[in-house]
């Protein structure tokens, strides 16, 4: 069995778990946050059901375009997000935990890779990534504290 590299992210989020989860569940917001800081997103395709398919194409600063796809495994509302990213180059799981807090909910974000020698130099990266895409989520939801 090829051995694993996890990356594990988390942060608090002053909201209720159905704010949080509902920040990922509706394309329209997810749209403005998924990703690193500088990339811009079009979601092509987001069946959100398990055994769904996910499309989603980010465009970073210089306009190189970075299609994905990934297929839903699990959805618990307001609970867990999970997938399984195909393509185009990084495969990995995708575990999402909305964890209720006092104030608010912790978003526990994990994401398995094997751990080839490509994963292992980008584990940094991708951590770090993780962080920026916490950030612009935290953006999305001051925006849209009016609507709660």
């Amino acid at each position: 069995m090829t051995d694993k590299m996890e990356i594990l992210n988390d942060r608090l989020f002053a909201v209720d778990p159905a704010t949080l989860f509902e920040a990922f569940a509706d394309p329209h917001k997810l749209k403005h946050w998924w990703g690193p800081h500088d990339f811009t997103n079009r979601i092509d395709e987001f069946d959100f059901r398990e055994g769904g398919s996910w499309r989603i194409t980010m465009s970073a600063a210089n306009g190189t375009d970075f299609d994905n796809h990934s297929t839903f495994q699990e959805i618990i509302p307001d609970k867990h997000i999970a997938f399984l990213h195909h393509e185009p180059m990084h495969i990995y799981t995708m575990e999402m935990r909305f964890v209720p807090e006092d104030k608010g909910t912790r978003l526990h974000w994990r994401m398995l890779f094997d751990a080839t020698a490509e994963n292992l130099a980008l584990q940094k990266y991708i951590a770090a990534a993780n962080e920026q895409n916490f950030d612009r989520l935290q953006a999305v939801l001051d925006l849209t504290a009016g609507d709660r």
